[in-house]
C-alpha cells in the first residue's frame, strides 16, 4: 500500500457543528456537510424552533403584532442527542461552533455537557456570530477536510477570533426601548429625529458606534467603517482571504437586493456573501436591521 494511502487510513474524521445563529440554514448545512442546530424561540410563552416550527416570515410577523418574543439556548438534551448522533455517524470527534460567549450562555453551557465526552466533542468560543460565524463555521470545516483534528481547528479560530467586525443599524427602537436599555422618552426623541443607532459586535462584545438621521445615513456611515478597517486593521491581506458579508432583517426581496447590490458596488472585488439575521437575534433587533462586515477567512470563499 502506497504511503499516501497508509497516511489516509489514520486521519481523524472530524465533523463540523454549529447552530443556525450563524445563518446557515439546515438545508444548505446538509449540502455542504455541516450540522447545523436549529435554535429555539419563545413567542408567547409556546417553543418554536428556528426553520423546523420558524420562519423568517413569521416571526416577523409576531414582531409587528408586538408578541412576546424571547430567544432561548438549545436544551442539553438536544445538543448531547445531536453530538451522539454525529459520532454514531462515524466520526472520531466534533468541533461544535456556536455564537459567543459574550452574547450568549449556550457556549458555556455546551462546554459543561462536553466535559463528558472524553474529549471526542470540543466546543469552540469563536466570539463571533452571525455572517462572521458563518466564516468560522466554514474556515473550520474546510480544515477539517484538509485534514486537521479538532485540536487543531480550536487552535486556529481561537487565534483569529478577533479578526473580524460588524456593524447593524436599528430601523426601530422599540425592542430596545421594551428591553429597558433606553427610557420610553428617550426612545420617542430618537423617533421624532429619524436617529438610527448604530452599533458594533466586535470580539462577541455589542457596542455603541455612531448615531446619524436616517437610514441613508446610516448606510453610509456602515461602509465607512468597513473601508477604515479595510486600510486599517486588515492592510495589505489579500482580498481573497478576507470575506464582506451582508446581514439583516429586511422582509422583502427588494430591499434584500438594494442592500445587497449596495454592498457588492462598495467592495468591488471581494466575494460578498448575504444571510439574514437569525431570527433568535432579530426578535431583539427588530425588522428592517441592516447589516455589514468584514472578517478573515482560511479559505478562498466559494460559499454563495
Amino acid at each position: 500500500m502506497a504511503e499516501k494511502e497508509v497516511e489516509m487510513r489514520y486521519l481523524m474524521r472530524t465533523a463540523v457543528m454549529t447552530d443556525t445563529n450563524s445563518g446557515i440554514t439546515l438545508e444548505e448545512g446538509e449540502k455542504h456537510g455541516v450540522y447545523v442546530l436549529p435554535m429555539p424561540v419563545i413567542i408567547d410563552g409556546k417553543d418554536y424552533m428556528e426553520e423546523l416550527t420558524l420562519k423568517h416570515s413569521q416571526l416577523y410577523k409576531a414582531l409587528g403584532e408586538d408578541k412576546d418574543i424571547v430567544s432561548s439556548q438549545p436544551s442539553p438534551g438536544a445538543l448531547t442527542e445531536m453530538w451522539d448522533r454525529i459520532l454514531a455517524d462515524g466520526y472520531d470527534e466534533l468541533v461544535y461552533i456556536p455564537m459567543s460567549s459574550g452574547l450568549s450562555g449556550s457556549c458555556n453551557t455546551a462546554k459543561a455537557l462536553a466535559a463528558d465526552y472524553d474529549g471526542k466533542v470540543v466546543v469552540i468560543d469563536n466570539h463571533r456570530i452571525s455572517i462572521t460565524l458563518l466564516d468560522s463555521v466554514y474556515d473550520a470545516k474546510y480544515l477539517a477536510d484538509s485534514g486537521r483534528n479538532a485540536a487543531e481547528i480550536k487552535a486556529h479560530l481561537e487565534e483569529n477570533a478577533y479578526q473580524n467586525d460588524i456593524y447593524i443599524t436599528l430601523n426601530t427602537l422599540k425592542l430596545i426601548k421594551k428591553s429597558g436599555r433606553i427610557t420610553a422618552a428617550g426612545a420617542a426623541i430618537a423617533t421624532v429625529l429619524n436617529l438610527k443607532p448604530i452599533l458594533k459586535i466586535q470580539g462577541g462584545k455589542l457596542d455603541a458606534y455612531a448615531r446619524v438621521r436616517g437610514m441613508s445615513a446610516a448606510e453610509e456611515k456602515m461602509l465607512e467603517a468597513v473601508h477604515k478597517d479595510l486600510e486599517g486593521k486588515y492592510a495589505g491581506i489579500p482580498k481573497e482571504k478576507l470575506s464582506i458579508g451582508a446581514a439583516g432583517t429586511m422582509e422583502t426581496d427588494e430591499e434584500i437586493k438594494r442592500w445587497v447590490d449596495i454592498v457588492k458596488n462598495e467592495f468591488k472585488g471581494y466575494k460578498v456573501t448575504y444571510r439574514p439575521l437569525s431570527c433568535s437575534i432579530a426578535c431583539h433587533v427588530g425588522t428592517g436591521t441592516q447589516g455589514v462586515a468584514v472578517g478573515l477567512t482560511a479559505r478562498t470563499l466559494k460559499i454563495e
